[in-house]
């Protein structure tokens, strides 16, 4: 049964005037998502620093949001999360998941570098891969300038993002490096065949709908192919044993739910350490909407522990 929030929320949703994303371009897409946001996004928590760097990269310089917690000394070496944020690859920003950083920040006494890749249909598929690995690397290099500790090095992400920072893993696991300590997936994008039984079940009334996730996918995947290529559909990785251990939260009215428990259980059938968590009454997105729904901060507040617990903190 939908949380008595959520349930306000999506009938706040259905009187809305505004047109779904599948219906606009994306620059139009773009703005939609992050002027809703201000009626869904909590307050922004004070961190003791925010400072905008970029990380070279082929496909030129990416912009990194550097966040560091309340409280921290400037000279305290801190654990890193690198944070993909969502929006199916095409809309979000550092600004729509600016609280989600800041907050993760504080909760898991970490610095947070917030990486802001190139988005389709301008730059499609892989471009959003490159450049976050770009960033990626740019963290662990200089990790002393940068006063983090590159033995405790974590990606993480929500949907779109969620599925960057798997493939990171991946990526880096067979690179060789750099080696990541940890993984937070928040409702990952593993599949884009879309093919599991939530995409249709889920794919109406519960905000991300069927129409938007096809809409994304034709931006970001103009060529059917890649839709098989792991680093757009990790799931689909020949193997995953040998990733760093994770935290998968999926929702149980969200389209992307069955393809984040199967990656979670494959996870798991492959001998890594993985948790596994379903908030069966929300849906997609909930995390970033603390303002309405109580149990983002829940959910944020578990995930800054799991990290703790990760670094040992």
């Amino acid at each position: 049964m939908l949380h008595s929030q959520v349930a306000q929320l999506l009938e706040r949703a259905k009187k809305s005037a505004l047109p779904p994303y599948y219906e606009t371009p994306p620059v139009v897409a773009r703005r939609l998502y992050r002027e809703s946001r201000a009626a869904l996004t909590p307050d922004p928590p004070a961190v003791e620093s925010v400072q905008l760097m970029l990380a070279p990269a082929s496909g030129g310089p990416v912009p990194v949001r550097h966040y560091r917690p309340a409280g921290s000394r400037r000279d305290e070496i801190l654990p890193a999360l690198v944070y993909y944020h969502g929006g199916g690859w095409v809309i979000g920003d550092l600004d729509t998941h600016d609280v989600v950083c800041r907050t993760l920040a504080n909760g898991a006494r970490c610095a947070v570098f917030s990486v802001e890749y190139r988005k389709a249909p301008e730059a499609p598929f892989p471009a959003g891969v490159e450049d976050s690995f770009a960033a990626l690397q740019f963290v662990v290099k200089n990790a002393a300038a940068l006063v983090v500790d590159p033995a405790k090095i974590a990606v993480g992400g929500d949907s779109a993002g969620g599925n960057l920072a798997a493939v990171m893993s991946l990526m880096s696991r067979d690179a060789g490096g750099p080696a990541l300590s940890f993984q937070l997936l928040i409702y990952p994008a593993t599949d884009q065949r879309m093919g599991h039984q939530t995409i249709d079940s889920n794919g109406v009334g519960y905000l991300l709908e069927k129409k938007s996730m096809l809409y994304f996918r034709r931006h970001y995947l103009p060529r059917d192919q890649d839709w098989l290529d792991w680093r757009a559909s990790p799931l689909l990785a020949k193997r995953l044993a040998g990733l760093p251990p994770a935290l998968v939260v999926t929702a149980g009215f969200d389209p992307l739910l069955d393809e984040g428990k199967a990656y979670a259980d494959r996870l798991l059938v492959e001998g890594v350490a993985v948790e596994y968590r379903n908030y069966a009454d929300m849906v997609h997105g909930f995390v970033t909407m603390g303002r309405v729904l109580d149990t983002a901060h829940a959910a944020l507040a578990d995930c800054a522990l799991k990290l703790r617990r990760a670094w040992g903190l």
